[in-house]
């Protein structure tokens, strides 16, 4: 992975007032992906968003990492299934003869 998709984890928790024994803790309950380089730990820049969700989650409403973990594997769930859903219809509108 090239350095420039990567961002500094110490960068990102003086930007986010945040201890980085909590992306650790992330990363150790399989929430985030890090990678370490010259014993500096970084986050991919892809993985931020998500980051920055479960801060909120963490910080703001005061939810710990297994509730952060059981909320991201519900909403993982829920999207599985509205693609399914998806999917399923798309098959119904194709078998279904036109006007019904």
């Amino acid at each position: 992975m090239k350095t420039d998709e990567l961002i500094a984890i110490n960068e990102i928790c003086i930007h986010h007032k945040i201890e980085p024994s909590f992306i650790v803790s992330l990363k150790d309950a399989g929430l985030l992906q890090i990678t370490t380089i010259d014993e500096a730990i970084f986050l991919p820049v892809s993985e931020l968003r998500n980051l920055e969700k479960m801060v909120r989650l963490y910080y703001e409403m005061d939810i710990n990492v297994e509730g952060i973990e059981t909320i991201t594997y519900l909403l993982q769930r829920l999207n599985e299934m509205q693609v399914r859903i998806t999917e399923l219809s798309n098959q119904l509108e194709f078998v279904r003869p036109a006007g019904q």
